[in-house]
C-alpha cells in the first residue's frame, strides 16, 4: 500500500507557513512503515525538537485505477477518516534551506496516524465535510473540505496520472491552518460527522 500526501491544499495553511499557493497539487509520499494505526500511541522521536501536528482528511482507495478521469474519481474511494501528518519542522526547514527532499522530516516511522474509517454513505458530500482537531481538549484546527484548493476528485485524477492507485492506498488530502507543536503527554483527538474518529497520545 502507498501513502500519498498532498501539501499546501488549503490557502490559509500555505500562508501561515509563508509558502506560495500552488497552481498544481504538491505531492509527497510516505512508506507503509509510517502508518500509525488507531489505538496506537505515538512516541516522540529523538531526532527532532520541533514536532508538529497537521490534521487532514484521509481517503481510502477502494478500486485499482490509472489515468482516472475526474468525473469518475468518486468510484475509486469508499471511506474517509482523519489523519495526522506528523512533521519534524526543524528538520524540514533545514532540508528546504539546502534544497533537499523532506523525507526525514515527513516520512519517518509512525508519522502518518490514521483514525477509524467511516463509510461514505449516500448523501455525504465529499466537498463539504467539516472536521476538527483538539489538542488536550482545546480546538486547534477547524477545517472544511470546501476550502480545499484541489478537490478530492481532482486529486485522484491528478495523482493517477503519475501513480497507479491500488486498493488500500491512503491519500492524505492536506491540512487547514492551525498547525502547531506537540509535546510528550499531549493528546490529539479528531472529530467529524459528530463523532471522534482519531485519538493519539504522545508519549
Amino acid at each position: 500500500m502507498k501513502i500519498i500526501c498532498v501539501g499546501r491544499n488549503y490557502a490559509e495553511h500555505a500562508k501561515e507557513l509563508k509558502n506560495e499557493v500552488p497552481s498544481a497539487p504538491v505531492l509527497f509520499m510516505k512508506p507503509k512503515t509510517a502508518i500509525l494505526l488507531p489505538g496506537k500511541a505515538f512516541y516522540y522521536p529523538e531526532f527532532t525538537k520541533d514536532l508538529h501536528y497537521e490534521c487532514e482528511l484521509v481517503v481510502r482507495i477502494s478500486s485499482n485505477g490509472k489515468h482516472i478521469q475526474e468525473k469518475f474519481a468518486h468510484k475509486y474511494y469508499d471511506s474517509v477518516t482523519l489523519g495526522i501528518d506528523f512533521t519534524a519542522r526543524d528538520l524540514q526547514q533545514e532540508q528546504k534551506k539546502k534544497g533537499l527532499p523532506w523525507e526525514i522530516a515527513k516520512a519517518f516511522d509512525g508519522s502518518a496516524a490514521v483514525g477509524s474509517f467511516i463509510p461514505l454513505k449516500e448523501g455525504i458530500d465529499i466537498n463539504n465535510i467539516t472536521f476538527q482537531l483538539d489538542k488536550n481538549g482545546e480546538a486547534v484546527q477547524n477545517g472544511n473540505t470546501a476550502d480545499m484548493i484541489f478537490t478530492v476528485n481532482h486529486l485522484i485524477a491528478y495523482i493517477s496520472t503519475f501513480f497507479t492507485l491500488n486498493i488500500g492506498d491512503y491519500i492524505f488530502t492536506g491540512t487547514p491552518a492551525g498547525v502547531g507543536p506537540v509535546h510528550i503527554n499531549d493528546r490529539l483527538e479528531g472529530h467529524m460527522f459528530g463523532e471522534k474518529v482519531l485519538d493519539v497520545a504522545i508519549l
